[in-house]
């Protein structure tokens, strides 16, 4: 599965992990159902994939408080990403 994968282009480029690294994989891994590895791999995922969900959901069957979930997935997800990533690449 790796092999079809899309490539980081910022590590590429710059030699480094970008806040995004790790997603794909971490996506893959919970479709295979490995949700503990997808964590320690990406910890925003779920919260991203929680987000996705939410907005697909509306799509099909509007919901009353769309915009606060959205809204607090959003800020969840982003505080996320920007923690995982200053933890992964300043203290690991």
């Amino acid at each position: 599965m790796e092999k079809y994968m899309l490539p980081c282009l910022h590590k590429k480029l710059f030699g480094f992990d970008c806040p995004g690294c790790g997603g794909q994989r971490a996506l893959v891994m919970i479709l295979h159902g490995d949700f503990t590895e997808a964590f320690f791999m990406y910890p925003a995922i779920y919260p991203l994939v929680l987000l996705g969900l939410s907005i697909l959901v509306n799509l099909i069957s509007p919901f009353k408080y769309y915009g606060k979930i959205v809204s607090t997935l959003t800020i969840i997800s982003i505080a996320t990403i920007v923690i995982s990533y200053i933890f992964k690449q300043f203290i690991l």
